[in-house]
């Protein structure tokens, strides 16, 4: 009960408990909007349709904008709609607003041809925040192996290579490295902590049914971590997958990869799936002749096992996950042999041996005669466990992580009125050792949070809310987060957004690229509780403009968003001494500036175009003075072409797929100091990078893929400053801003039933 005593948790308890009897007495709407087709593929209001509920005399009719609202009817969950000039079509509710329901005419066809308009990369006119969606068919237009690589063809996310050493991709988001980013698995927090550089490499892509990367400030129910964005990958549910799904890669560096999935349906309602993934890169690759392994040799078995029960009638749905993955990853010179010169001055080698074991649950309920009232638990628990060293530099990390959250959802008055409440709790335990002194710490998180949301159902709509949590290292504080959307005029929104998000620094477990360095690593504050460092607290604020209409009969989207990042409190990361890197407070500015303009359009019919331009401006106040972040292009430029044949009766299609990626000039960090052979320029040059893939579907069972990467064989001249002498003063691998591996090309295939 001591918790009753924190005054925030008090107030968002008395709001829980105020809103659940009032929610519980309103009158509930259900709503939609009726449209037909206008004979010219375009789907338009249709006014003066009947809707009523089945066996009910009480009818509603149809706007001029074919919008209706009709009161809920527990006593009957089939609403029916009805017009002279169209076929009556009945269709069940289970949710407040049921959306587009398009009528047929009243008419014989001989044969009717349906085209799917769906495109894999969605952005919405409607959703209050800035999200992209990206589903499957998204990530088969690349070799797509795991989550890390699941954003090539996707301009909204940045990937980057850490180091010349590791080979792990990082990411980042409005011109901020991934710890900035909250991710989550089905809402669920997920690549944090002890698994920051490695986790992306941990979740296969075919097991992840759509990604959901959300910019800017995102909502307060799943923490207050995020500051840039937050990217949410559901995964593959078991009632709803194939039975079986077959994946085989291989490329010309000797990376082989398999995946597969089977699910068992037990009954109509619970079913379950066997998810095997397993990599192996044996290839000793050189090719820029500096004496390294220019990707490291790496094993992994991955093993997840789900469970889904779903009763729509009864209003229940769960899912519970188990998860084991074993990772090693091992590289270095091409003469190093980790039994004989392991810590040794022989060789520079690095051995990562990360085993990982995660538990989650999520337990939901709808109350069958109040559709738009629920409640619902997650749960998570897992154990990431490292050991690795770089060369002298030892780091071993175990976390061991818990996760509760309860959310209830329910409306006020009217389903145009929503809201969100709830609690939840997190512990995490951290046994590190750097160079065998130990780190460890025990982080407890409880707190509340209230999300109130308004949609007018035409021009507004908005989400508010806020979070209160205590920390017992970070102290109280409040969260607050805001989006707006407002429709401007016809098939065009614009949005606004701000919110705050606070963290701690896991100053080593995020920055693992610098052990491979012979820079030093020093902490020069004791003010704060975690390292001796304060927590980061960060502002965003962003706004967002799309117009979607028709150029000669296609649709084209068009798109701009602007984003500010201000920070308020910061862990600077200061290499601009290339003999050390120092962790310290902010004292000053740090912001991000990020500019973003989208353009997609069907060139010919089954023939896509998107392209971006990005242009980021970001500064820190070092203890040097004001520069901009170092290996961060101002400049960004992505095209895509996409295009596929009909598919044939029997399934057949072939795809192909071209994506450029063009960087502009990025500033290095400072190497002045250094003797002139182990100096870097100020700025790196731009260059461009390509890509393309071609799939040959030969049947609804079957289909083959090759493709390349990098495919005019672009790459760092100087990959890793020092590698002569790699225990010297000058060695670093980590000032990398261009691959270090050549051209890629790969095949595979892939079997479902």
């Amino acid at each position: 009960m001591h918790l009753l005593k924190n005054p925030f948790n008090k107030l968002i308890l008395f709001a829980i408990l105020l809103i659940i009897p009032l929610a519980a007495t309103s009158q509930i709407t259900i709503t939609g909007t009726v449209v037909v087709n206008n004979g010219k593929g375009e789907a338009i209001a249709q006014p003066g349709v009947n809707v009523y509920w089945q066996d009910s005399t009480a009818i509603q009719v149809t706007n001029k904008d074919g919008n209706f609202q009709i009161p809920f009817n527990k006593n009957s969950k089939k609403l029916v709609f009805s017009h002279p000039e169209y076929q009556t079509d009945t269709i069940n509710v289970n949710r407040p607003n049921i959306g587009k329901i398009l009528l047929q005419k009243e008419i014989s066809l001989e044969e009717v041809v349906v085209r799917n308009n769906i495109k894999p990369l969605q952005k919405s006119l409607f959703e209050v925040q800035n999200v992209v969606t990206v589903d499957s068919r998204e990530m088969l237009k690349a070799a797509c192996c795991n989550l890390s690589e699941s954003f090539e063809t996707n301009p909204t996310v940045d990937v980057n290579i850490s180091d010349a050493v590791s080979g792990a991709k990082q990411i980042q988001m409005l011109g901020l490295n991934s710890p900035y980013l909250l991710f989550t698995q089905e809402n669920i927090p997920s690549i944090r902590g002890a698994s920051q550089i490695y986790g992306l490499s941990f979740i296969p892509g075919s097991w992840i049914e759509s990604i959901q990367i959300t910019k800017g400030a995102g909502g307060v129910q799943n923490g207050y971590e995020s500051i840039s964005g937050q990217i949410n990958s559901e995964l593959v549910k078991p009632l709803s997958d194939k039975l079986l799904f077959l994946n085989v890669y291989s490329n010309n560096y000797e990376r082989y990869e398999f995946n597969g999935r089977y699910n068992k349906k037990i009954s109509e309602n619970l079913g379950t799936g066997i998810y095997v993934h397993g990599n192996l890169r044996n290839g000793n690759i050189d090719n820029n002749d500096d004496g390294f392994l220019d990707t490291p040799l790496a094993e992994q078995i991955n093993f997840m096992n789900r469970w889904q029960y779903m009763d729509s009638e009864k209003g229940w749905v769960s899912f519970l996950t188990l998860h084991y993955l074993k990772d090693k990853k091992n590289t270095g010179q091409l003469n190093f042999v980790p039994e004989r010169d392991k810590l040794s001055t022989n060789y520079w080698g690095s051995e990562v041996l990360s085993n990982r074991l995660d538990i989650s649950s999520k337990v939901g309920y709808v109350f069958p005669e109040l559709p738009y009232q629920s409640i619902g638990i997650q749960t998570s628990y897992n154990i990431h466990d490292q050991n690795s060293y770089y060369g002298l530099n030892q780091y071993n990390i175990k976390q061991n992580s818990f996760y509760t959250n309860l959310i209830f959802n329910s409306i006020i008055n009217n389903t145009q009125n929503k809201i969100k409440a709830g609690i939840n709790y997190s512990n995490d335990y951290y046994d590190e050792q750097v160079n065998g002194q130990v780190l460890g710490r025990n982080d407890n998180t409880i707190g509340s949070f209230f999300e109130y949301s308004y949609d007018s159902l035409e021009k507004l709509s908005l989400v508010a809310g806020i979070r209160m949590d205590h920390h017992n290292k970070l102290g109280h504080f409040i969260t607050p987060r805001f989006h707006i959307r407002y429709s401007l005029w016809d098939k065009a929104s614009l949005r606004g957004s701000f919110g705050k998000g606070v963290k701690g620094a896991n100053i080593f477990a995020e920055n693992q690229q610098f052990f491979a360095s012979s820079r030093s690593l020093e902490i020069t504050e004791n003010s704060g509780k975690i390292y001796g460092l304060k927590p980061e607290v960060a502002w965003n604020f962003g706004i967002s403009f799309i117009q979607k209409l028709y150029l000669w009969n296609r649709v084209l989207d068009f798109s701009a968003d602007f984003y500010s990042t201000q920070f308020q409190d910061q862990v600077v990361i200061d290499w601009e001494d290339p003999r050390k890197i120092s962790f310290y407070n902010l004292d000053g500015k740090s912001y991000s500036n990020s500019l973003q303009m989208d353009l997609n359009y069907e060139i010919v019919q089954n023939l896509d175009f998107r392209a971006t331009y990005k242009y980021y401006d970001i500064r820190v106040d070092y203890r040097s003075g004001s520069l901009t972040k170092p290996l961060q292009p101002k400049h960004r430029f992505f095209a895509n072409l996409s295009y596929e044949t009909h598919r044939k009766s029997n399934g057949s299609q072939w795809r192909f797929d071209y994506t450029l990626h063009w960087q502009g000039e990025q500033r290095l960090p400072n190497t002045a100091s250094n003797p002139n052979n182990y100096q870097f320029a100020s700025f790196s040059p731009s260059y461009g990078l390509m890509n393309t893939q071609v799939t040959r579907v030969f049947s609804k069972k079957f289909e083959v893929y090759i493709g390349g990467e990098n495919i005019a064989n672009y790459t760092q001249e100087m990959a890793i400053l020092g590698s002569d002498d790699p225990f010297g003063p000058y060695f670093d691998s980590t000032i990398l801003y261009a691959p270090v591996l050549g051209s890629t090309y790969y095949i595979g295939l892939r079997y479902k039933l």
